[in-house]
């Protein structure tokens, strides 16, 4: 796990899930806590100084340290200029935004995911304890760190994890595309990437202690992960991100991760993949 948890609100009263949520995880896994208060223009509509308030009463009741900061702008803009350093740790929720806004510039939680490269955990919900995480494997790599803290975080809460592998419909006939498409309810089995990802990862569980079953779904894969979710009562979800505006991808993908966080109740933890992380071409 990183080792800093920077907890960022402009005060919407919806965002207190965040406050607890990050509060259990400083005190689980030992992480320093800042929260990061923006004052933005429309900062009548949700006060800052309410939810300090209120937090650092709370933090005082649960004995963590912590620290406060206090900044003026907008807060996509405050965390779009931010300098990360790989120790950090993003922790957000809902910022109160319109739906005109929404329609006007975009999703919040989607331009955050673009903006800023470290771990990212957003919530509209807290679900505590954790017994149950899913962690979505795309098969290219792209969930490698995501995974990680997935078993991270189930080691230290005695969590069981699903490997969910979606194979997506699709009219390409290149052989490996093939070999899933015709193999896919025992994909586990073949050679394919994405079988050999969910392996490695399920074995690394098993040696940290951690029981990892793997399921394998055909369909979309927004739809299917959202139907695994509404299915079982999964407390965490874990998936990786290769979402940025240096990545040449997003002007023809959907973004997954995205779109399961803005569909969902359920907190994401999403983790952006790094380029030494992607299997070779070779």
């Amino acid at each position: 796990m990183k080792k800093k948890i920077l907890l960022a609100t402009n005060g919407c009263p919806e965002a207190w899930p965040t406050i607890e949520y990050s509060t259990w995880m400083a005190k689980t896994f030992s992480m320093s806590l800042t929260l990061l208060g923006v004052i933005e223009d429309t900062n009548d509509e949700h006060p800052v100084q309410d939810i300090f308030s209120r937090a650092v009463t709370f933090f005082g009741k649960e004995g963590i340290e912590y620290d406060l900061q206090l900044v003026d702008g907008e807060t996509e803009d405050v965390l779009r200029e931010m300098v990360w350093t790989n120790a950090e740790m993003l922790v957000v929720g809902p910022l109160g935004r319109s739906r005109f806004r929404h329609w006007l510039l975009g999703r919040t939680f989607r331009q955050i995911l673009e903006d800023v490269g470290v771990p990212i955990l957003y919530m509209q919900k807290a679900k505590l304890p954790i017994k149950k995480i899913l962690v979505c494997l795309g098969g290219l790599g792209h969930a490698h760190l995501a995974g990680e803290y997935a078993i991270n975080i189930a080691a230290k809460t005695q969590a069981v994890l699903t490997l969910l592998h979606v194979v997506p419909p699709g009219d390409l006939d290149y052989p490996p595309v093939k070999e899933m498409k015709e193999n896919w309810d025992h994909l586990i089995d073949t050679d394919t990437l994405p079988a050999q990802e969910l392996r490695k990862t399920q074995l690394y569980a098993q040696d940290q202690g951690v029981q990892a079953f793997v399921i394998i779904r055909h369909g979309n894969v927004v739809n299917q992960i959202i139907g695994e979710l509404e299915e079982n009562d999964y407390d965490l979800v874990c998936m990786g991100s290769i979402f940025s505006h240096t990545s040449l991808r997003q002007l023809y993908a959907p973004n997954v991760t995205a779109e399961i966080a803005e569909a969902v109740n359920c907190p994401i933890l999403t983790a952006r993949c790094l380029e030494d992380h992607l299997p070779s071409a070779a």
